[in-house]
C-alpha cells in the first residue's frame, strides 16, 4: 500500500488524456467549494469569503499542475467577490475589496508556487530513484556475470588439469592433478553459490546442507549418510564462509575417502556458537586415526590446506580420534572474526 501511494505521488501532476478534463474537474472542485461556502454561511462570522475555495485551489494544483491551479484560483476569487464580499452580487471595487482580493491572490500564489516546487522536487526524486534502481540492476547483473565468468574459468582450469593428467605417467602426479582439479571445481561451485552483491551473508544451515549433499553426490557413494546440524539463524559473511566451506569439503571428503573407504557409515557435520567461539565438527564412524596423530605435521595436502585456512581466519584446526571410534575434524574460530 505504501509503495502504491509513493508511485501515485511520483506521477503528479497527473497528465490526463485530454487537458480539458483537468479544467473540468477543477471547475467541479470550485463548484463544490462554492456550495460548501453557502452551506456554511450561517456558521461563519463575517469576513471569511475565501475559506472554502483554498482547498479547491490546492487540490487542483496538487493533482493537475500550475495552470489548472490558476484556473481554480481565478474561479474561486471571482465567486468570492461576487457572492460573499460586500456589496454582494456585484463586482464593486473599493479599497476594502482590493485589500481582500490582494490577500487572496497572495495566498493562492504562494500555495501554487509551493506545490509546483514540491512536485518538481518529487519528480527529480523519482527520476533519481529510477536511475538508482537501474544502476542497482546493472550492478547485480554485472556482478552475476563476473561471478559466472570466474566460476567458468575455474571449471576450465579444472578441465585442463584433467586433460593434462592423460599425459602424465607418474601415479603420484596423476593423483595430485586429480586433487587440484577437484578442488578448483569445488571452489568454483562454492563461489557461485556464496557470493551475493548485496553482501547480506549466507545462511549456514541451508548452505551446509547443500554443500555436503554436493560432496556426497560427487563421491558417488550411496552408502554414506551425511547429517548436518547448524543454528537456523546463523549468517556468516562470505569472506568467512568460503574458507569454512573449504574446510568442510576437505574434511568430509577425507572422511569418505580415508575413514569410510570400504564400508557404509555416517558423517556428522555440526556447527555451533558458544562462549565467544564458532565450532565446526565433522565426525565419522570410520577407521579413525592413531591417538598420537598430528594434523599440523601431517603430509596430506588437504590437511595442510585446512590448517592454512584455519590460520587465515585466526582459528585452530585439529584432527583427532573420536571416543566412540572414527575421527573428529574440529575447527575453532573466534566469533568476532566471523561477523
Amino acid at each position: 500500500m505504501q509503495r502504491s501511494n509513493e508511485r501515485f505521488v511520483e506521477r503528479l501532476p497527473l497528465v490526463l488524456d485530454r487537458p480539458v478534463y483537468a479544467y473540468l474537474l477543477t471547475f467541479l472542485f470550485c463548484a463544490a467549494g462554492l456550495m460548501l461556502r453557502f452551506a456554511a454561511e450561517p456558521l461563519l462570522p463575517q469576513g471569511y469569503p475565501f475559506v472554502t475555495f483554498f482547498p479547491a485551489v490546492i487540490l487542483s494544483s496538487f493533482l493537475f499542475g500550475v495552470r489548472p491551479g490558476i484556473f481554480g484560483a481565478t474561479i474561486g476569487g471571482f465567486a468570492s467577490w461576487y457572492f460573499f464580499i460586500n456589496p454582494i452580487h456585484s463586482f464593486t471595487l473599493n479599497p476594502a475589496v482590493a485589500t481582500a482580493m490582494l490577500f487572496y491572490i497572495g495566498v493562492v500564489t504562494v500555495d501554487i508556487i509551493l506545490i509546483h516546487f514540491m512536485q518538481r522536487a518529487n519528480f527529480n526524486l523519482a527520476v533519481e530513484r529510477e536511475r538508482s534502481r537501474a544502476l542497482a540492476e546493472n550492478r547485480e547483473l554485472l556482478f552475476r556475470e563476473l561471478q559466472h565468468r570466474v566460476s567458468n574459468n575455474l571449471q576450465v582450469v579444472a578441465a585442463m588439469l584433467s586433460l593434462q593428467r592423460r599425459h602424465v605417467d607418474h601415479d603420484v602426479a596423476r593423483r595430485a592433478l586429480d586433487d587440484a582439479s577437484a578442488r578448483l571445481a569445488l571452489i568454483g561451485r562454492i563461489s557461485r553459490a556464496l557470493y551475493d552483491p548485496s553482501g547480506r551473508g549466507q545462511d549456514m544451515n541451508a548452505f551446509l546442507h547443500t554443500l555436503t549433499a554436493d560432496i556426497l553426490d560427487a563421491s558417488g557413494r550411496s552408502d554414506v549418510n551425511v547429517q548436518v546440524s547448524a543454528p537456523e539463524a546463523l549468517v556468516l559473511a562470505s569472506d568467512v564462509t568460503v574458507p569454512l566451506a573449504l574446510v568442510v569439503a576437505e574434511s568430509v571428503s577425507n572422511a569418505i575417502e580415508h575413514g569410510l573407504p570400504d564400508r557404509p557409515g555416517i558423517i556428522h557435520v555440526t556447527l555451533e556458537s558458544a562462549d565467544g567461539e564458532l565450532t565446526l565438527r565433522i565426525m565419522d564412524n570410520g577407521k579413525g586415526v592413531p591417538q598420537d596423530f598430528d594434523a599440523i605435521a601431517g603430509q596430506s595436502l588437504g590437511l595442510r590446506i585446512a590448517n592454512a585456512l584455519a590460520t587465515q581466519l585466526g582459528g585452530r584446526f585439529a584432527l583427532q580420534p573420536a571416543a566412540t571410534g572414527g575421527t573428529i575434524a574440529r575447527l575453532d574460530l573466534p566469533l568476532a572474526a566471523t561477523c
